[in-house]
Parts: C-alpha cells; sequence; structure tokens
C-alpha cells in the first residue's frame, strides 16, 4: 500500500497512458487536418466543374441564338443555289485536304506510341487514330470517343488501359499544339487583317500573338530542360521532350491547316480574306466548338465562322459550311463505321479459321494415336 501511494504519477503502464495522449492528440489533429485539404480541394475541384459546365452552356446557348437568327434570314432556295454552284474541283480540294488532315492525325498516335516505347504496326496505328478521330469529331467527347475507339483496337496487340490512356492525352496535346501554334502565328503576322474581324487593336492583336508564341517557345524550354511528369487521374505520364514536341507541333500545324484548307477552297469568293488570316478565324471558332463541348462543336463553329468571314451572301457561307460537315465530318464518320466493322469481322473470321485449323491438327493427331492405342490393348491387355 505504502508503494502504491510513493509510487510518481508518471511511473507505472497508466503513467504511460497518460504521456501517450498528447502524441494520440496530435495524430488525430493531423488527420482531420488532411480530411479538412482533401474536402476543401474537392470543393474547388466541384466549384470549377461547375463553372466550366456553365461556361460552356453559355456559349453553346449564344452561338445557338446566333446561329438561329442568321439560319432565319437565309433563303432555302438561294442556300439550294450556293451549294449547286460549288465547283466539282472545289469539292475535289476540300476532299483531297481532308485526306492530309486525316493523315497527319495519324502522326498523332505514331508520336505518342514512340514516347510511350510501343511497338505498333503503323496499319494498327493508323485504323486506331482514323475511326477514333472521325468518331470523336463527329459524336464530341473525345476522352470517352475516342478513348473508347482506341483502347478496343489497341489492346488487341496488347497495349494496357494506362498506356491507351496515356497515347490519348499525348495525341490531345499534339491537337492543341497545332491549333495554339496556328491562332498564334495568325494573331502575331496578321494582326492588322484580323482586326477587321474582332474589332481589336491590331498592336494588343499582335501581342496576344506573341504572347501565346511565347507560351509555347517557353514550354519547349521546360521540357528540354529536364525530364518532365505529370499526374492525370491517378497515373504518371511522361511529356515528351524536345524533338517529340516539335513534331508535334509540325504535326499538328499541318492538321490544322489541311482542315482550314478544306474550308476555304469551298468559299465562294476568297479576295476578301487571305488563307492564313482565315485559318486563325478557323482555328478560333474550333476552340470555341471544343471549349462548348457540343458534339463536333457543331452549331457554336459554325455561328462564330458566320460572324467572323466578311462574305457579302451569308447563304454561299453556309452552304460552304453545310459541304464542309458532309466532306471532314460525315464522310469521315461514315468510313470509319466501315472500317471498324470490316475489322471486327476480318478479326472473328481469323479466330475462325485458327480454331478449324486447330481443330483439324487435333483430328489428325487423333487419327495417328488411335493405332498406337489399339496396338497398346492388343499387345499389353491383360490376359483373362
Amino acid at each position: 500500500m505504502r508503494h502504491d501511494q510513493e509510487q510518481e504519477p508518471g511511473g507505472g503502464l497508466s503513467g504511460f497512458t497518460r504521456k501517450a495522449q498528447p502524441v494520440a492528440l496530435v495524430s488525430v489533429q493531423h488527420d482531420a487536418h488532411v480530411h479538412q485539404d482533401h474536402a476543401a480541394r474537392a470543393r474547388r475541384r466541384s466549384i470549377g466543374q461547375i463553372l466550366a459546365a456553365v461556361f460552356s452552356l453559355a456559349i453553346a446557348a449564344f452561338s445557338i441564338y446566333v446561329l438561329g437568327r442568321a439560319v432565319s434570314a437565309v433563303s432555302l432556295s438561294a442556300l439550294r443555289q450556293a451549294i449547286a454552284a460549288t465547283g466539282a474541283d472545289q469539292i475535289a480540294g476540300a476532299a483531297l485536304l481532308t485526306v492530309v488532315s486525316f493523315l497527319a492525325l495519324t502522326g498523332y498516335d505514331g508520336l505518342a506510341l514512340r514516347q510511350l516505347q510501343a511497338r505498333v504496326p503503323y496499319k494498327t496505328t493508323a485504323l486506331a487514330s482514323f475511326t477514333s478521330y472521325a468518331i470523336s469529331f463527329t459524336l464530341g467527347f473525345p476522352l470517352i470517343t475516342a478513348g473508347t475507339v482506341r483502347y478496343w483496337i489497341y489492346s488487341q496487340v496488347g497495349l494496357t488501359a494506362s498506356k491507351v490512356a496515356s497515347l490519348t492525352v499525348i495525341a490531345g496535346v499534339t491537337f492543341w499544339f497545332g491549333m495554339v501554334f496556328v491562332l498564334g502565328a495568325g494573331l502575331t503576322f496578321h494582326a492588322s487583317a484580323i482586326s477587321t474581324i474582332n474589332h481589336i487593336y491590331p498592336f494588343l492583336n499582335m501581342v496576344m500573338g506573341i504572347g501565346v508564341l511565347g507560351a509555347v517557345v517557353a514550354y519547349l524550354v521546360w521540357v528540354t530542360i529536364r525530364r518532365r511528369h505529370i499526374s492525370i487521374k491517378g497515373f504518371k505520364l511522361e511529356l515528351p521532350g524536345l524533338g517529340l514536341t516539335a513534331g508535334q507541333i509540325v504535326l499538328g500545324v499541318i492538321d490544322q491547316s489541311a482542315a482550314a484548307g478544306a474550308l476555304y477552297v469551298l468559299l465562294p469568293n476568297h479576295a476578301q480574306l487571305d488563307y492564313f488570316t482565315f485559318a486563325a478565324t478557323y482555328v478560333f471558332a474550333c476552340i470555341l466548338g471544343v471549349v462548348s463541348n457540343a458534339p463536333g462543336g457543331i452549331g457554336v463553329f459554325e455561328a462564330a465562322m458566320l460572324k467572323a468571314v466578311p462574305i457579302a451572301s451569308e447563304e454561299a457561307l453556309l452552304a460552304s459550311l453545310v459541304l464542309f460537315r458532309v466532306i471532314y465530318y460525315l464522310v469521315p464518320f461514315l468510313f470509319a463505321l466501315a472500317f471498324l466493322g470490316a475489322h471486327e469481322i476480318f478479326r472473328r473470321w481469323n479466330s475462325l479459321r485458327e480454331d478449324m485449323s486447330l481443330s483439324e491438327e487435333e483430328t489428325v493427331l487423333e487419327n495417328e494415336m488411335n493405332p498406337l492405342r489399339r496396338w497398346y490393348r492388343d499387345t499389353w491387355r491383360p490376359r483373362q
């Protein structure tokens, strides 16, 4: 009893427990702070997504309003006449430039596969790239539509889901490089012509263009100094270095220039707008279409072009836009569906042939083994 009374308050197991309480309290407080930080980041992310959705809806609604007003003033008979007046050489030129654009798009996947150090035959790369872009351009939501088509094709040659996701991101970066570079070059070197469209002082257009090109150069320097990694949805992705990034910019410029040219050759009169100014306008309209999240930017792209391109006849411009939709979007979309169907048929046919060949080999082996089995049974069968 005396020993218990003289024992120090901090001694024994109870003392150890009392000394450990501050440590446990600090740990609980730390976990609470971490939980609060996660909750705050989730709230900020949710608010950002809501604002982005509202911004996209606002762009889409305003574009639909502009397009509705423009279309309401268009005569259908004049529109049909404008479409009929488009020459066969114009349609052939637009089709040829569309082919060039989609060939450049196959290079997007090629560069991405090289960055990921994955060896895939070009015919598979071309099929996956063409079909994914043709479908996503028409249906919209490229991360879902293009990613699904790519995974379906690339998984058949051994690519994992994470590599297909990385490929989709790198190809998307290439696409944006082309748009940003063309827009920056147009604002910088054709500031006066663009100022007649956006009604901004040429000097300000030039400053914006230099800023855009400066951002591209800064990115090139940034990825040149050392390897750069980014984290997307829980997995890390190494960004391409200087060589592949330069290739991305070149392919992006070829793609966007050819796509803009496909619409440019369909215009009835080129005297009022030079090609380079038109290309910058086209890219800006494409950016608005992408930001709006409308499938293929439909409505938003047309409204921007109707407001920006200085052509006296709205019927003629609208006819060019309709033909461009058919040549650059609808026809590749139909070809993509046909190619995917043919690919699946050939894949199943080859699988059936392999199964039939394997079955024939098993039958031949069984026939060869039957005499041996009979001899074994006749020779070594236990006698009664």
